[in-house]
């Protein structure tokens, strides 16, 4: 199995080709006005045009409106859309309606019954990206790219949907993540960042070689 990779919360045009050159399949614009790693629509559009065709682009969202996804779409136009808050699955297939993109949607994972809850936006979603819960004592916790990890022991070895697996990964452990969980698809932020929302080319370059060789 080859293992995609998807570099989230890129913002300049150095790390978008840096993360194509090491081997990204995707990379993410994250569009939450609260992360350190969000981008303006003029910004995104840049870093689009740089990656069309070369990779896949993902709109990051967190309970966005009708406006802000059509002004996505119109400026951006990804070829997925990213929700990541708490979009239940009505909502995630009205934004495939929508926008006409097919949609990820991000599965905050403590517990087992967290992952139960996944089952409800099986039909609605194209893929489901399972990411670490914020510790309830993180105090500035965001809606992903806290780089914490959870029990990836909760997904079990089952045959599963298309999914992402997020939260936490860095280049020390990615390899053993892809083997408890199979995951056809990883995804980070954080864990490859010398600052927040700061991308590393270095350290971008060596995750992608983990993830890629399984070592």
């Amino acid at each position: 199995m080859t293992v995609e990779v998807k570099i989230c919360g890129l913002s300049t045009p150095g790390t978008v080709e840096g993360s194509i050159a090491a081997g990204a399949d995707y990379i993410g614009l994250n569009f939450y006005p609260a992360s350190p790693r969000y981008v303006s629509l003029e910004r995104a559009a840049e870093l689009s045009d740089i990656a069309r065709g070369r990779v896949k682009i993902v709109a990051l969202v967190v309970d966005a409106g009708d406006g802000q996804l059509a002004d996505i779409v119109g400026r951006v136009n990804p070829d997925f859309i990213q929700a990541h808050g708490l979009e239940t699955p009505e909502r995630i297939g009205e934004i495939g309606r929508l926008t006409g993109k097919p949609v990820i949607k991000a599965i905050r994972v403590r517990d087992v019954a967290d992952i139960a809850a996944a089952a409800a936006f099986a039909e609605v979603a194209s893929l489901i990206l399972y990411d670490a819960k914020a510790p309830e004592t993180l105090s500035d916790a965001l809606p992903g790219g806290n780089g914490h990890a959870f029990d990836w022991g909760l997904l079990g070895s089952e045959q599963r949907p298309a999914f992402m697996l997020a939260g936490g990964l860095t280049r020390e452990n990615v390899a053993q993540a892809i083997r408890v969980t199979g995951a056809p698809v990883v995804d980070l932020s954080s864990g490859v960042e010398s600052a927040p929302g700061i991308k590393d080319i270095g350290l971008i370059r060596k995750f992608i070689e983990a993830a890629k060789s399984g070592r």
